[in-house]
């Protein structure tokens, strides 16, 4: 009889041979059992930003230096106190995020939740005291047509790395507006105002939140889901996201 190990050999070769299955970002065969999305060659492009930023908004600083509050925080806070991104949104992260949300590669959720919080999570002024992690919500009708929310995907993995209870009925979007990657910068707060509404206050007043995206990029959307919470009766809203555009 053919030893274990043999046989997984041979199991695997057979899997390559009738199903086989290439990364989604280079077009690689997969033939390492663990990776099934993307190879690893390209996982490992994938690296926290080092560079430092604002210490509220998270706008990563080009160069070298420490961080320290940027010109548009300083003239107008954002409603929410702290931001943090895991990286650039470009390369693989870029095409990561694009196969999660347009190609419904549900997977990539946890891999991309996993990936943010190991990048952000020594920021202990981000994490202190949180109650309740927020991922951003799409309109129902969004939220049909793709079969789930990414950020949801992308906010149950970092929660379950914090040990933090997420809860996506909290917010609720109203409004079906259009997608902002469409929109110049002056539009996008526009598009979104008045877009969200809190579902149940008591769930959020007093609480320290963090909300959690896919990518940003100006602000307007963490910005409103902000505004909103506050209303609503948060102490803190704090935020997190996959990449920063």
């Amino acid at each position: 009889m053919a030893r274990p190990s043999l046989l997984v050999r041979f199991g695997r070769l057979a899997e390559l041979a009738f199903f086989p299955s290439f990364c989604k970002t280079c077009g690689r065969l997969l033939e390492n059992n663990r990776d099934r999305i993307l190879c690893a060659e390209c996982l490992d492009r994938i690296e926290p930003h080092p560079s430092a930023g604002c210490s509220v908004c998270g706008r990563f600083f080009d160069g070298a230096g420490e961080s320290h509050l940027c010109g548009r925080c300083a003239v107008a806070p954002p409603p929410f106190s702290r931001h943090r991104s895991a990286g650039r949104y470009h390369g693989v992260l870029k095409d990561a995020v694009l196969l999660l949300k347009y190609r419904k590669i549900r997977p990539l959720g946890a891999f991309l939740g996993g990936m943010t919080y190991e990048a952000v999570k020594k920021d202990k002024d981000l994490w202190r005291g949180v109650d309740l992690i927020v991922p951003v919500p799409l309109h129902k009708e969004r939220r049909r047509e793709r079969g789930f929310n990414q950020t949801e995907q992308i906010g149950r993995e970092i929660a379950r790395r914090a040990q933090i209870t997420i809860d996506r009925s909290v917010l609720k979007k109203v409004r079906n507006t259009p997608p902002q990657t469409s929109l110049e910068q002056k539009e996008r707060a526009e598009n979104v105002r008045d877009a969200y509404v809190i579902e149940r206050k008591k769930d959020v007043e007093g609480k320290i939140i963090l909300l959690i995206d896919d990518v940003f990029t100006t602000g307007s959307t963490l910005g409103e889901c902000a505004r909103t919470l506050r209303r609503g009766g948060a102490a803190d809203v704090r935020a997190v996201t996959v990449a920063q555009a």
